[in-house]
């Protein structure tokens, strides 16, 4: 009996489902103690982002830089590398797609919306290529690696934008607009959605099959599990770590890109509220599967989306909603550790 009650207490959907569960119940917590009622603040919340045509259209725009960065960093926990640079990433893929934007003209949609979609993607994984060098070749945890280059990915974008790529007579640093043929088309009417989402999740599905049905697949899989046995396999253990990051950063990447093409359509000092950091907690909290992933992307879209209105309507601070991101982080984490401790306990039996 014993034995099959820490089996169901380790299912793969149960530890994601119980933080969720506990995040809202301490942010109900939260909500009373100001002053307001968690089931009017709650329905507010999620009716406006998933249910409202408007709300739904803003949480479809705030998950689209969610899932791309998540997936970036996903897939290069699958290597057994923590991708903390997905900020910088998603600085650098909108860099690339805004120089695409302004520089290149006179060339139909067809073409430039890929090309800003490669030079997106090209920017962000040299910069997560570059701490997956220094990881491979010179051992240096990329934990460190990626994390400072976030600082430097924000300031050159800083100084870019306040400099030679300030639009005239800008009152505040941002670029000129990009061409109109550059620019993402809108899916939804009179909303704020654009064809963005529809890329980050027909990239969810080609990783999905990269990862789970092709032989580079297995390659990273081996390599996250033990780098040793995959060596002697004949799998080159620093190409693939080199490669996993440069192809994490180029989603981060993607998600920068289509900030600048699909909403904002010019590069801004602040090109992300923190949605590279954001993606961490999606990756562990989706356990490293790319259908939770998605789920969880558009839970947490849906509270950034949200979050305004039930300020407005139920007189809850947003720093609530930032909260329960935080307390879904530290439940998620906490239920790891007890799965952990189980299995420990479990091996004796075993």
């Amino acid at each position: 009996m014993k034995s099959h009650w820490i089996r169901f207490i380790q299912l793969p959907i149960l530890s994601p489902l119980i933080a969720v569960i506990s995040a809202l119940l301490v942010g109900a917590i939260l909500i009373l103690l100001a002053g307001a009622n968690p089931i009017t603040a709650y329905t507010v919340l999620f009716q406006e982002s998933l249910s409202s045509y408007f709300g739904f259209g803003n949480t479809l725009t705030k998950m689209t830089p969610l899932l791309f960065t998540s997936l970036g960093v996903l897939v290069a926990l699958r290597a057994g590398q923590f991708n903390i640079g997905g900020e910088g990433q998603i600085y650098l893929g909108a860099l690339g797609s805004t120089l695409i934007g302004l520089y290149v003209q006179g060339i139909p949609a067809v073409i430039h919306i890929p090309l800003a979609l490669v030079a997106g993607f090209g920017f962000g994984a040299v910069w997560g290529w570059i701490p997956g060098y220094l990881k491979a070749v010179r051992g240096i945890n990329e934990v460190i690696t990626t994390l400072l280059l976030n600082y430097i990915a924000v300031n050159l974008v800083s100084y870019l934008v306040q400099n030679p790529l300030k639009a005239p007579g800008a009152p505040s640093p941002y670029s000129p607009l990009i061409a109109k043929e550059a620019q993402l088309p809108i899916i939804l009417p009179q909303s704020l959605a654009h064809a963005g989402i529809i890329l980050a999740l027909m990239a969810a599905g080609v990783l999905w099959v990269l990862l789970v049905r092709s032989p580079l697949g297995y390659q990273i899989a081996a390599v996250g599990f033990n780098p040793t046995a995959a060596h002697y396999a004949g799998i080159s253990v620093k190409n693939t770590i080199m490669l996993v990051m440069a192809l994490a950063g180029g989603l981060a990447g993607l998600a920068g890109a289509s900030e600048v093409m699909g909403l904002k359509y010019r590069l801004f000092e602040q090109v992300s509220p923190g949605y590279g950091f954001d993606a961490i907690a999606i990756a562990f909290l989706s356990r490293g599967n790319i259908g939770g992933v998605v789920l969880t992307t558009l839970f947490f879209a849906a509270l950034r989306s949200g979050a305004n209105v039930m300020q407005r309507s139920a007189g809850v601070p947003v720093t609530v909603v930032y909260a329960i991101q935080g307390l879904t982080v530290l439940f998620i984490a906490i239920s790891l550790a007890v799965e952990r401790r189980l299995k420990v306990m479990q091996t004796p039996n075993s």
